[in-house]
């Protein structure tokens, strides 16, 4: 009896220990990945953004044709000069850290500001609020309080996933979009390759 205890004693210490250890390396990279969203809200162009998608795009992205769904999907198209301005920025800001980092660029639509869509992916394609496939989507009440407030934030909701939400303004201060700055404790490079 005496040594069960001792034995389950012993495995709630290194069970507690483990996750301490987790949970310090979960709080390093929030570190890290905080100090690369500080970045991003300086760099990031709002007004670059918001000339990201064309006036086709956009009519066409909530309109639903009976004989295609899909049409959404096929008539998306960007302007080419502020999408690849916006990219190549997303992608030297992932590259400040030694490890897989993805920077993605959510805007809103102004048409329907409760829907918002993950305008550029990168690299690894991570994130904690994308389904893979999905065009646009409800804006998550957490994306929701970072375009109000102007304010960052720090999630941690998702598995070994952290993501910090930093807005993107444009030339006026308004709070035009978000970059999520993402990774994991454990990373899968391969994870979204077919």
């Amino acid at each position: 009896m005496r040594r069960n205890l001792c034995l389950m004693f012993a495995g709630l210490m290194l069970g507690n220990a483990t996750l301490s250890a987790q949970q310090r390396a979960k709080e390093a990279l929030a570190h890290d990945l905080e100090e690369v969203a500080r970045v991003a809200s300086v760099m990031m162009d709002g007004d670059v953004c918001e000339r990201i998608m064309t006036p086709r795009a956009l009519q066409k992205m909530f309109a639903v044709d009976p004989n295609d769904r899909w049409a959404g999907s096929d008539n998306f198209d960007v302007n080419h000069e502020p999408y690849v301005q916006t990219k190549k920025l997303l992608m030297r800001l992932a590259k400040l850290l030694p490890y897989p980092v993805d920077c993605n660029l959510w805007v809103p639509f102004k048409q329907d500001p409760q829907k918002i869509q993950i305008l550029i992916r990168n690299r690894y394609e991570m994130s904690q609020f994308w389904t893979w496939g999905v065009l646009y989507q409800d804006l998550p009440p957490k994306m929701g309080e970072v375009l109000a407030t102007g304010k960052p934030q720090t999630i941690a909701q998702k598995g070994d996933f952290v993501s910090v939400l930093t807005p993107v303004f444009n030339s006026l201060g308004d709070s035009v979009g978000l970059v999520e700055v993402v990774s994991r404790l454990q990373p899968n490079p391969q994870e979204h390759v077919k």
